[in-house]
């Protein structure tokens, strides 16, 4: 079978919204899911809970999840609390 992608473009001023929604849309995603992040310039701390729960509920469904446009901002703050890993970055 093979495997679809979704994208969904995140929102930078409702980004914590816009990953509610992305956890909504990993039940219809084949395989992966690509997010865009192009106009998010920083995350708050719900955005982070978030893609916390995004990156639990991809991996209970085995859904691969990518982040696109990731600015060095957004990646460190991904990397501090450990979340990075649970993302790929393509290009």
């Amino acid at each position: 079978m093979p495997i679809s992608e979704t994208c969904l473009n995140i929102d930078g001023a409702r980004a914590a919204q816009s990953l509610q929604e992305a956890l909504t849309a990993l039940d219809t995603a084949g395989g992966e899911m690509v997010l865009d992040f192009s106009s998010v310039r920083r995350v708050d701390a719900g955005a982070l809970r978030a893609m916390e729960k995004l990156a639990a509920a991809a991996g209970d469904k085995a859904v691969k999840v990518g982040l696109r446009g990731v600015n060095i901002d957004v990646y460190k703050a991904l990397k501090l609390i450990k979340l990075a890993s649970r993302f790929s970055f393509p290009a």
